[in-house]
């Protein structure tokens, strides 16, 4: 398989330049070359590269120096220096600096080049992983059996195996609570960049004048308060997989942008002029119907078009009901682990309420009634320990004769908004979405003076 880093070489040797660039585009990589620092540096300005490989002696400018004004740009990936032996102390003395090693020439054996190079980019690639993981820490996967638990879920499971190993961009479409974000990471992890890091962004939860410098990243004085350079998610994503939630409330200005990355791979820094290479796969996901949304130009179509190279549609929980049983054993043994308690039993007749309720919110609302009930119980789970709605059901309000996803979304909520007696923070909570959504929401179905 080829490797996908692009590195720059700075040699002014051209027979030497020559050597390194015949070893590493043997091993499959995308090589820039230059033979001053001054060159150079020009060319960190204008794109992005996964690797530095410099010459400690140059013209104009030299590694060392060339490396300072790079990091102090915030433009510096890994740099690795060559050296010949006698400026090998120069060279240790640069590793304090933040260079990441130096090889000393001239090159004895292209195997010695070939190891530095992998193993300077997979560290850096997990110094990336550590980066995100502080950001956000990373979600833990069910069992598959409890993942894909009932009919409904076959040709999920089905779909899911058959696009993973692709590059291909995936559309997720399902109610909120149905797991979609579990779904994303599923594909990540079958696929071929599960070694590299996933990048969850939740488009609804950042406010727009954010969302900017949160997908792209910001360079120093790009605004008041930017004190320094901050890589966005696709830098940070790079290699592996973003998964951009609720797609649908992306502001159609930052559609035009995201469309533009999804279509030339590259992007600029908010406040800069360098292109970056976003070597990523996405992942959408909404909770929205899209199709309505790009006729009522709330969406952008070609935007659209670009993300749905794959849909999956993933069910409500009340066509999931024979998978109940399985996802109730599963969350309460996770429940009890967590909170610390030891459960014996969930009562037959918890799972008959269990059964007979619609769960508006799905396997988030499922979630959160277990663990209020693991919290409340005494060792087992009785009809006590639940929300009363679901104990004694209030019926549904009537869904609309066309079914849409739209008119049984709205059901919902009005269902929802009615059983917590107006409260919108509380029905935000229960539903399994941000209050900003639900107001969103409100507003779009003319529900907001209601």
């Amino acid at each position: 398989m080829m490797n996908q880093a692009t590195i720059l070489i700075i040699e002014d040797d051209p027979t030497f330049r020559s050597l390194l660039v015949t070893v590493l585009e043997d091993e499959g990589y995308d090589i820039v070359e230059e033979k001053d620092g001054k060159q150079a540096l020009l060319s960190l300005r204008r794109r992005s590269f996964d690797l530095v490989l410099s010459d400690l002696r140059l013209p104009g400018m030299e590694g060392l120096e060339l490396f300072r004004q790079a990091k102090s740009e915030g433009i510096a990936p890994p740099f690795v220096l060559l050296t010949a032996f006698g400026t090998v102390e120069d060279a240790v003395s640069a590793l304090k600096e933040g260079v990441a090693d130096f090889l000393t020439k001239p090159l004895k054996d292209p195997d010695a080049l070939r190891a530095l190079v992998r193993r300077t980019l997979d560290n850096h690639r997990r110094e990336l992983t550590l980066t995100v993981l502080k950001e956000r820490e990373a979600a833990g996967l069910p069992p598959e059996k409890v993942m894909f638990a009932g009919v409904a879920m076959a040709d999920v499971h089905s779909l899911i195996g058959n696009v993973a190993d692709t590059p291909a961009s995936v559309l997720i479409t399902g109610e909120s609570g149905t797991g979609k974000e579990l779904a994303a990471r599923m594909i990540h992890l079958a696929g071929r960049r599960r070694d590299a890091v996933f990048v969850a962004v939740n488009c609804a939860a950042i406010p727009e004048t954010l969302m900017e410098s949160e997908l792209f990243g910001h360079e120093k004085g790009a605004f008041t308060g930017a004190t320094q350079v901050r890589p966005g998610k696709f830098e940070l994503a790079a290699g592996g997989t973003l998964f951009l939630d609720e797609i649908g409330e992306l502001p159609l200005v930052l559609q035009a942008k995201l469309l533009r990355v999804v279509q030339e791979r590259t992007f600029e820094r908010l406040g800069g002029s360098r292109e970056i290479r976003a070597d990523v796969r996405i992942v959408a996901a909404t909770n929205r119907d899209l199709a309505v949304e790009v006729r009522e130009k709330r969406f952008r179509e070609d935007l659209y078009y670009r993300l749905n190279v794959f849909p999956i549609h993933l069910p409500p929980l009340r066509e999931r009901r024979d998978a109940l049983p399985v996802l109730t054993e599963y969350l309460v043994s996770r429940a009890a682990r967590q909170i610390g308690r030891a459960i014996s039993l969930v009562e037959q007749d918890v799972l008959a309420a269990f059964s007979g309720y619609d769960w508006p919110g799905n396997i988030r609302e499922l979630q959160n009634v277990i663990e209020r009930a693991v919290i409340l119980s005494s060792g087992r789970i009785t009809l006590n320990e639940l929300p009363e709605l679901i104990r004694r059901p209030v019926q549904s309000p009537p869904v609309a004769s066309d079914g849409s996803l739209q008119n049984r979304e709205q059901a919902a909520i009005l269902e929802v908004l009615t059983q917590c007696g107006g409260n919108r923070r509380l029905a935000a909570e229960r539903l399994g979405i941000s209050k900003r959504t639900l107001q969103y929401r409100l507003k779009e179905y003319g529900l907001t003076d209601s």
